[in-house]
């Protein structure tokens, strides 16, 4: 199985021609997200934007690739403790792509 594409941070520091110590911790960190599932994807991003702070969620799509709507939707789902999440699946039933031809019987 190949393995995912890892992003590569978009941050000031990532941007650097030279090595900065900063570099090294958001590419562990692409590393680690590319191989969670999305909703994991959300909570990691979401949990180190509220360790941040304040611009948190922006530096944090910097870094990751993801929206800064995702991070925010993942810190509301934090802030309330999943109540609806699946914790047997990655998504609700019924999410995702519909099916491309209908069943008939």
């Amino acid at each position: 199985m190949p393995s995912p594409a890892v992003h590569r941070c978009q941050c000031p520091h990532g941007q650097q021609a030279g090595p900065h110590p900063e570099q090294v911790l958001h590419h562990q960190m692409n590393v680690w997200l590319s191989r969670l599932d999305e909703q994991q994807r959300r909570w990691s991003a979401a949990i180190e934007a509220n360790r941040l702070g304040h611009g948190g969620e922006q530096l944090v799509a910097h870094i990751t690739g993801l929206d800064p709507h995702t991070i925010r939707r993942g810190r509301q789902e934090l802030a309330v403790s999943l109540p609806e999440r699946p914790t047997d699946r990655g998504r609700v039933p019924g999410a995702g792509r519909p099916r491309a031809e209908k069943k008939t019987r």
